[in-house]
């Protein structure tokens, strides 16, 4: 018995060394904080076990509200611009926030537009002052970020299905022009993730904006081949 509780008692304190040598290791990796709508709630999962053992990977969570309603934007999903900057300026209050960088998205809750006026959620002014606001919000704190293009809709899809608002591709060209030049003139790297996924084929869709598995994996694996050639 005596033997068997020092057996016991040294695997102890073998998994408390493992834990603490993992947890040293994580706090010396480089930290990377994520924002984003649905779409990067689902390819998450992919990009953080792409990214293990390289980056200590975070991203905006649940913290007590649902975000099961892909939607109705809460918890872990992003939202829309204006959502954003508001959780990033609540965010950068936190003296333990200070991610090495940040990949950040919006734009599908933008271009949600009214079914009987046609008014969008965001305008396109308003959503290039909020983020060109974000930009110096992360700038102001030596907080470096990417932009991540917002990923292609099936209209005809969408449209038919959804009528409390409807989604069109041209506003997503419209809006992801407008980023591209914000972010452009201030030399922030861009993901062109709408430009790759439409490269995947007509079947990656698995409702009217959102994907199936084999997409969202492929979309991770291009990311984190992206921050890897950017800050290897």
């Amino acid at each position: 018995m005596q033997n068997k509780g020092i057996k016991i008692k040294r695997l102890s304190v073998v998994v408390l060394l493992v834990l603490v040598v993992t947890a040293a290791d994580r706090r010396q990796l480089p930290e990377l904080f994520v924002i984003g709508d649905s779409i990067s709630m689902q390819y998450g999962p992919y990009l953080e076990q792409y990214l293990e053992r390289k980056w200590a990977y975070d991203r905006k969570r649940n913290e007590g509200a649902d975000s099961s309603n892909l939607d109705n934007p809460a918890g872990a999903n992003g939202g829309d611009s204006g959502m954003v900057l508001a959780y990033l300026q609540r965010k950068v209050q936190d003296p333990a926030f200070r991610p090495d960088l940040v990949l950040i998205n919006c734009g599908l809750h933008d271009i949600k537009t009214n079914v009987q006026t046609g008014e969008k959620q965001v305008s396109l002014d308003a959503y290039r002052a909020n983020l060109e606001q974000v930009y110096a919000l992360l700038e102001d704190k030596g907080i470096r970020m990417v932009w991540i293009r917002t990923t292609p809709v099936d209209d005809e899809t969408h449209n038919s299905r959804q009528q409390s608002f409807h989604r069109y591709s041209a506003d997503v060209a419209v809006y992801n022009a407008v980023a591209d030049v914000v972010f452009t003139s201030r030399n922030v790297p861009i993901i062109d993730l709408h430009g790759f996924t439409e490269n995947l084929g007509n079947d990656r869709f698995i409702d009217h904006v959102h994907f199936g598995e084999e997409t969202r994996a492929a979309q991770a694996a291009y990311i984190a081949g992206f921050v890897d050639s950017l800050y290897r």
